[in-house]
């Protein structure tokens, strides 16, 4: 038998790869580290940065840290988030210029990989521009326009009647009475559920969870997989976004379950965009998995998100009392004591919709925004493939736009005459094509549970005990520091009488 001899590996040979393996490593951070884009002209710019991995932003509060950064380096900034570069807009002129003018160039989003391992890669909102996302958008769309959403009015009366009657009866407990306003609302709109939910039961719970896991993966660097991709093929990696994936889906596919049990029996189930899907399915070109999950991720994104809305407003009331008697006054003069407001009494309330957009503002329920990505060439020197964050907070920061943003200003949304401004506004529900199809809903839902409650109650902050007034951006949650005392404004009885009529009586 021929035996070859035995050939050691030299040191030039372990040299030379070394040597490789160093170049590459150079390579990839020199590519992460230019000032430049691919066509040469130079990114916007950055704040200092001497870390591997990219520019550094803490778990709690990151917007705090990108508006110091938006103050230092400029309207428009790139940061690096382990070998991806990321522009971040925090003026309102850049936002409207970029994100909202050329929407079209920023209707993508990145790949996101913790975000696919936590959704299935089937939430609407996370979903890459292409078949898929056009087919979802179409659906939601058509049934969540202006004229459809303005068709669950009346049941929104009747849900926000619940909240004021909830408070009088257990005012300590208002951020689970409006919270269980938002879920019962969502699930009536998506799946036709007539029975009230509550902000303990065991779905919304779940729910609840599922979306403080959901908000992390929005954060630039917060996973490793979305600087390395592989990483979600590996068995022990993300358990937590599969298990948290796991969770949703078996809420979501339960509700439209127990949806087509009801159709299939004959039952009347009612309007519902779930109901809608269900029968539309072939139409509408839908897949099994993604009519299940569609009106899920309604239920998911809208009820938290209108929840936090609905607290801050109240939150903003209880700290700034002047300008809740102003909101007041409106009310007694329009309204009177007689009766409550109804969504017909809207245009002549423009305090209020002022009021509700300075708080809106004020404390944005979504600081960091949502990303996007670009599929074109952009100004300001943006690359195609570049992920872009419209940071709320620091768009709400702008002293161009709104000055003295740091107070509570809810006349800078007026005009000399009264009127609301049509020059300017807020970015709360997102930019462009991806501005949250839920919209129309969650504004109604908004104006209407704080119409009452001002109505109702004189709210007031128990300045014994400790306030955490950053606590609704992001997420609702019962456990948020928020002190509000709710005093009725007319005796406990009336106030009984005239919600338990609500909103039958007329609005003479």
């Amino acid at each position: 038998m021929l035996l070859l001899p035995y050939q050691p590996i030299y040191d030039n040979t372990w040299l030379v790869l070394s040597v490789t393996t160093f170049l590459v490593v150079v390579t990839v951070i020199a590519r992460a580290y230019r000032s430049r884009s691919r066509n040469g002209l130079p990114l916007p710019p950055s704040p200092p940065n001497w870390r591997l991995m990219g520019h550094f932003l803490p778990l709690r509060h990151p917007f705090l840290t990108v508006a110091e950064w938006i103050d230092e380096c400029g309207p428009v900034i790139s940061i690096r988030a382990g070998t991806e570069k990321v522009v971040i807009i925090g003026r309102y002129k850049a936002a409207v210029g970029i994100m909202e003018k050329q929407g079209g160039a920023l209707a993508d989003r990145p790949p996101m990989n913790s975000g696919q391992m936590i959704t299935g890669g089937l939430a609407i909102g996370l979903a890459r521009i292409g078949d898929r996302w056009r087919r979802m958008r179409k659906a939601v769309h058509t049934h969540l326009q202006p004229k459809a959403a303005e068709a669950y009015q009346p049941l929104q009366m009747s849900f926000a009647k619940n909240t004021v009657l909830d408070i009088l009866n257990d005012p300590s407990n208002f951020q689970s009475h409006v919270l269980s306003y938002a879920v019962t609302t969502v699930l009536k709109v998506a799946y036709g559920k007539d029975t009230p939910t509550s902000a303990a039961d065991p779905e919304v719970r779940a729910i609840h969870q599922y979306m403080t896991v959901f908000r992390t993966v929005l954060q630039p660097g917060a996973y490793w997989v979305d600087t390395i991709p592989w990483l979600r093929y590996l068995p022990w990696y993300g358990r937590k976004l599969n298990s948290e994936f796991e969770v949703s889906r078996k809420v979501y596919f339960g509700q439209m379950n127990r949806l087509k049990q009801q159709l299939q029996s004959n039952v009347d189930a009612g309007p519902s965009f779930g109901r809608y899907v269900l029968e539309d399915e072939h139409r509408l070109g839908l897949s099994e998995l993604e009519a299940h999950y569609l009106p899920g991720t309604f239920f998911a994104a809208g009820s938290h998100s209108t929840a936090a809305a609905i607290c801050t407003v109240l939150m903003a009331a209880a700290c700034f009392p002047k300008e809740q008697a102003k909101v007041r006054a409106e009310l007694d003069a329009v309204v009177g004591r007689h009766r409550a407001p109804i969504f017909a009494d809207q245009q002549s309330l423009p305090l209020l919709h002022a009021f509700i957009s300075e708080a809106l503002r004020w404390r944005p329920v979504s600081p960091n925004g949502f990303p996007h990505r670009t599929t074109q060439d952009e100004n300001y020197c943006i690359p195609a493939g570049t992920t872009v964050l419209g940071s709320n907070w620091a768009i709400s920061k702008d002293p161009e736009v709104y000055p003295d943003p740091d107070v509570f200003k809810p006349q800078r949304w007026m005009n000399d005459q009264g009127e609301l401004r049509d020059d300017i506004t807020f970015f709360v529900y997102g930019f462009g094509r991806r501005v949250c199809p839920g919209i129309h809903l969650a504004n109604r839902s908004v104006w209407i549970n704080s119409v009452l409650l001002f109505w109702a109650f004189q709210l007031t902050l128990d300045h014994t005990k400790p306030l955490n007034d950053m606590g609704f951006m992001g997420l609702v949650s019962p456990h948020v520091s928020c002190p509000i005392v709710f005093t009725p404004r007319v005796p406990d009885m009336e106030l009984r009488h005239v919600m338990h009529r609500y909103p039958e009586v007329d609005s003479e």
